[in-house]
């Protein structure tokens, strides 16, 4: 699978956010978008994910230009900004209810992937008392949990402590050996260097691939 962003550029009003951005993405990598905050990375990672649609430019997945057709990238899945989840369902509940749309896995799976990013302890507490590290955990849950081909990750360690952000950062590596389409963006250098084959570096509205 390949993600291919060309001269991509977004304006708000008569203000760039994003000017002629080039990117490439392929499997079996992780992808670090690094920048300040306002730099324009969620902005990039919402155009990837077809909430946004570009001024100008294209990006093709395997060569199917999704955003010129109004589509959303086919087997994606994607945590941008902070996690959305309904306050007074569990963390469980919530889950099945997303997984209800495609009926894909099984409540046994879902389980299996809260007990991965270590919620299992916590899988039927209500959504509101959870902490803020613990919804960054069930975001990443449900990116992970129909094992898509594209994961799109926005500052996906916030608030996590440190000893559960090296076991999320095992868990992306492995996944990454899987064969994924990982693209992870923070503001944390460590984080991107640890993690990314490939960074792309993000500077007042433009793109530059640093390694």
């Amino acid at each position: 699978m390949k993600l291919e962003v060309k001269k991509i550029s977004k304006k708000f009003g008569n203000e760039f956010v994003l000017t002629e951005c080039n990117c490439n993405f392929e499997d079996g990598k992780i992808y670090g978008l690094m920048g300040r905050n306002g730099s324009g990375k969620s902005v990039f990672l919402k155009i990837l994910c077809g909430f946004y649609k570009p001024s100008s430019g294209s990006i093709l997945l395997d060569g199917y230009d999704y955003i010129l057709h109004n589509e959303f990238p086919k087997d994606t899945r994607a945590l941008i900004e902070k996690p959305r989840f309904i306050s007074d369902l569990s963390g469980l509940d919530n889950l099945k209810l997303l997984a209800a749309i495609t009926q894909k896995i099984s409540l046994e799976e879902i389980i299996k992937t809260l007990d991965l990013v270590g919620l299992s302890k916590y899988k039927d507490k209500k959504y509101s008392k959870y902490s803020l590290g613990m919804k960054q955990k069930l975001g990443i849950a449900q990116v992970l949990m129909e094992d898509p081909s594209i994961m799109i990750l926005d500052e996906p360690f916030n608030g996590v402590d440190e000893k559960s952000v090296k076991e999320l950062k095992k868990i992306l590596i492995n996944e990454k050996k899987r064969g994924k389409i990982i693209i992870i963006s923070s503001h944390v250098k460590e984080d991107i260097v640890q993690l990314a084959d490939v960074i792309y570096k993000f500077e007042e509205g433009y793109v530059e691939k640093v390694n």
